[in-house]
């Protein structure tokens, strides 16, 4: 059986968010640069401009996100961190409308982002993330953490729009349903005082 840990993004472990970003899907070309940057600065950045910044966040602390191992092999990420600081949330007229949380309230946390390496998909890597990023936003003085998450309840997805979660994984988790955002994609929420 397959041991799975998971770690904070810090900068000893740069490689390792390296390598769970690169296995599927549009973990390398984003960097989880998409969630904290306006469309302006995202349609002209390259590769190498993400990449840099990613570091430079990570270097900067507090973690932007975590890493999941398996049997020591970095092997999936999650953003979670302040909503605050994830610019294209607060710019995204449809979550803004939705939330009943004051745009500039730092004790407000975002998932906005899982990767899972191809290999080492359906293992529940996602739950396991959200459970440790659950735990790492309550320690780190968040009092709710929001998400956007898929509804692939009903239609089809492409797995690259997938990075923003499943509902049912979140629902699993105990986060409660909000309204729609958009076709396909709804505003979760859980309290962290619990």
């Amino acid at each position: 059986m397959a041991t799975i840990t998971i770690e904070p993004a810090t900068s000893p472990r740069w490689d390792d968010v390296q390598h769970a970003l690169s296995g599927g899907g549009d973990g390398r070309s984003c960097q989880c640069i998409w969630p904290v940057v306006r469309n302006k600065v995202w349609q002209t950045t390259t590769l190498d401009e993400r990449r840099d910044m990613l570091q430079a966040e990570i270097a900067a602390g507090p973690p932007p996100g975590l890493i999941a191992y398996v049997d020591d092999e970095a092997a999936g990420w999650i953003r979670v961190g302040p909503r605050t600081v994830q610019q294209r949330i607060l710019h995204t007229r449809a979550i803004a409308a939705a939330t009943a949380e004051p745009l500039d309230d730092d004790s407000v946390w975002a998932v906005t982002c899982f990767v899972v390496r191809r290999e080492h998909r359906g293992q529940g890597l996602n739950g396991r993330l959200l459970a440790s990023a659950l735990d790492y936003a309550r320690e780190s003085g968040a009092r709710l953490l929001e998400a956007y998450p898929v509804d692939t309840s009903t239609g089809s997805h492409r797995s690259n729009d997938l990075y923003h979660g499943t509902v049912s994984t979140f629902l699993a988790a105990g986060f409660e349903l909000g309204p729609t955002l958009t076709a396909g994609r709804v505003l979760v929420t859980r309290g962290l005082a619990d």
